[in-house]
């Protein structure tokens, strides 16, 4: 059972270093530690754990946790060296909430993906508007405006893909990796039977050799690829076929977790593989393109050098320099579908319509058209059908004012991804890639806020410069 700490966040006088003086108010991790809601985390961190469970050695404290992968994030550290550099750092150890500095690790690096697992993509939503509320009053019990003169401000939608840590993947490939993994199961249990012999049915050097063949051709022919993932995918179902009449003797039980986990993984590889062997045209819904990652789906998208993504799909919005993500899924979807949803978060977070929403054609259905009209929200873009033959100027105009506007999504999308980790989530679990992906964003935020308050100190100096009150400013 998690019990919780002390919420009170020490000073920085109180922080003790190990070699006198004391921290500076102004370094960014300071800075931080009074943004982030860290009483909202632990009561997000305390519900994951179970009640009923006393004993044992106790978890590890919620802004520890929390605080880790926040780290990492905004470095784009590994998980190696976040722990290496928390144990270096004052400011960052002031950050997780410690009292003292101390130059021993604080935990094992394998411990992140535990703290991982702890939370949810709701949970990092949740925390993330949180964030955003904090510059800008709720308005959760606001009720919707009742006309569409009331609508305010501009909602900017768009998607991307978080691509993961996996290889380019190939159908031939994917299937020697299929056969060199059954190979390896029929060893683990080929000691536990009374069989005797030959343990495949085929000559595994051979298998690899007429891999190796094709796959190190620079360009090789469609023909002889095509004939290569058909021996190796007959290769693949020979093993299964032994594999279960070895389990048949004696028992599923003797496969680990992970083993057991990867057959069913390669199982289905074998069938949607032989499905797209026979017939090449067909779709094949969740195709798998990875065996460690089995939830990363192909995304295609159609970019310059970049045809085909690999990762998950996130449906973000930008208001006001603050970016949310509105749908995140391993599987593909059309961006368009989100556009309602997003505004009824807009309506929820600030209490009316917007006045305009920049999207690019994806958003421009004639559902989506007919729910903007009527609620007076202007969308963006070309209408539909065939373009006219005169353009109005102020039409003209109005265009290339929501194409600059526009560039913020994609300006916070290009930080994330160069900036932060968003390029390559290598978090292997399902869950903890969507944490991971919704980390960066909450990391930009971060960083936006901080800017917004600076902003606003110094707006609020300047002011009382001029009109001779600055200390209202001071405080607000």
């Amino acid at each position: 059972m998690y019990r919780k700490k002390d919420r009170d966040q020490i000073t920085i006088e109180n922080f003790a270093t190990p070699f006198g003086g004391k921290l500076n108010a102004k370094n960014r991790w300071v800075k931080m530690a009074d943004i982030i809601p860290w009483d909202m985390i632990e009561d997000i961190y305390a519900a994951s754990f179970k009640e009923e469970n006393l004993d044992g050695r106790p978890p590890i404290p919620a802004r520890i946790a929390f605080g880790a992968l926040y780290i990492k994030e905004n470095e784009n550290f590994p998980d190696e060296r976040t722990v290496e550099h928390i144990a270096e750092n004052n400011y960052m150890q002031y950050f997780l909430g410690l009292t003292e500095f101390r130059s021993e690790p604080l935990f094992d690096p394998s411990m992140m993906t535990w703290f991982r697992k702890r939370f949810s993509k709701d949970d990092m939503t949740k925390i993330n508007e949180e964030i955003y509320r904090r510059t800008h009053p709720s308005n959760d019990d606001a009720d919707p405006p009742a006309s569409s003169g009331e609508n305010n401000g501009k909602l900017i939608l768009d998607a991307t893909v978080a691509p993961s840590d996996v290889r380019y993947p190939t159908d031939l490939s994917l299937l020697n990796e299929c056969r060199e993994n059954t190979e390896a199961m029929i060893d683990h249990i080929w000691d536990k039977t009374e069989r005797k012999g030959h343990k495949t049915s085929y000559n595994r050097n051979v298998a690899r050799k007429r891999y190796l063949k094709v796959s190190k051709q620079r360009k090789p022919r469609k023909g002889q690829v095509r004939k290569s993932i058909c021996e190796q995918l007959e290769y693949v179902e020979m093993n299964l076929e032994t594999l279960g009449r070895l389990l048949t003797m004696i028992g599923i039980e003797n496969l680990t977790e992970r083993q057991m986990e990867r057959l069913m993984t390669i199982c289905e590889v074998a069938r949607q593989q032989r499905k797209h062997y026979e017939e090449p045209k067909a779709s094949i819904p969740n195709r798998i393109v990875n065996l460690r990652q089995p939830q990363v789906r192909p995304m295609v998208r159609g970019k310059v050098g970049r045809e085909f993504e690999f990762g998950q799909k996130l449906a973000v919005s930008v208001v006001d320099g603050f970016t949310f993500i509105e749908e995140q899924s391993w599987n593909n979807f059309s961006e368009g579908v989100t556009l309602k949803a997003s505004v009824e978060k807009y309506v929820k977070r600030h209490g009316v319509y917007p006045e305009a929403i920049l999207a690019d054609k994806t958003y421009r259905n004639r559902e989506n058209l007919r729910f903007c009209k009527d609620l007076g929200i202007r969308l963006s873009g070309p209408r539909l059908g065939r373009p006219k033959t005169l353009v109005d100027k102020q039409e003209k105009e109005q265009a290339y004012q929501d194409g600059c506007e526009r560039n913020m999504v994609e300006g916070r999308l290009g930080i994330g991804k160069r900036r932060y980790g968003l390029d390559r989530i290598f978090a292997r679990l399902d869950n903890a890639g969507e944490v991971e992906a919704a980390m960066n964003i909450i990391c930009m935020n971060v960083a936006c806020l901080v800017r917004v308050l600076l902003r606003r100190l110094l707006r609020c100096l300047l002011t009382g410069l001029f009109y001779g009150n600055p200390v209202r400013y001071a405080s607000a």
